[in-house]
């Protein structure tokens, strides 16, 4: 009888333990995108659903640091942008800052799913065979970058196209969740000082 307790107890245990991390688990994916409706800046469901904020610190070819960025390395800003959930008011910490041509484009993931609208940003060293020159909005090109599922090799159209300081960041969502590391990319109008 008191073995079948012990069972019982151990059962129940790894059960309560198994719940706690899908909730858990859910929770983080939620407060990092936002689903359905509720989207962001053109993030698809799909790439939202998986959570993925952080990214490597692996830099394209080509991209050279900004000679006088505004907001230098190391120092902190408040993002004045929503391309995720719990961004916008977050207290960054700038981690790079680059010169370059920074894009808005659209197109539909590799993996399929809903076309993604207006994606905020891909910058032009990660876009392949671009050149020193601008792109033009309507301009119809192959993405190198993977900062969300589906992307890398997407063909995407244009949407904006502006030459801009770009900046990597970490920051923690202001609706919770954990810290988001080496987020590529925010542009210098959409951050603030203190």
């Amino acid at each position: 009888m008191r073995g079948k307790k012990v069972w019982l107890g151990a059962v129940s245990l790894i059960l309560m333990f198994t719940l706690a991390a899908c909730s858990a688990n859910n929770g983080w994916a939620g407060s990092q995108e936002s689903t359905g409706s509720n989207r962001m800046d053109g993030h698809s469901d799909s790439s939202m659903a998986m959570g993925m904020h952080s990214g490597s610190s692996n830099l394209p070819k080509g991209l050279k640091s900004a000679k006088h960025p505004t907001f230098r390395v190391g120092s902190k800003a408040i993002i004045d942008a929503s391309h995720m959930a719990g961004m916008d008011g977050a207290e960054a910490t700038i981690v790079g800052a680059y010169a370059t041509v920074v894009y808005s484009v659209s197109y539909t993931p590799t993996t399929g799913g809903k076309r993604v609208m207006n994606h905020k940003w891909v910058i032009q060293e990660e876009i392949k065979n671009a050149g020193d020159q601008p792109l033009e909005p309507g301009d119809t090109v192959t993405l190198l970058a993977d900062h969300m599922k589906g992307m890398k090799r997407a063909k995407v159209v244009v949407d904006t196209a502006k030459k801009a300081t770009v900046y990597m960041v970490d920051y923690t969502p202001t609706n919770g969740g954990g810290k988001v590391t080496n987020h590529k990319w925010v542009t210098e109008d959409e951050l603030s000082s203190h």
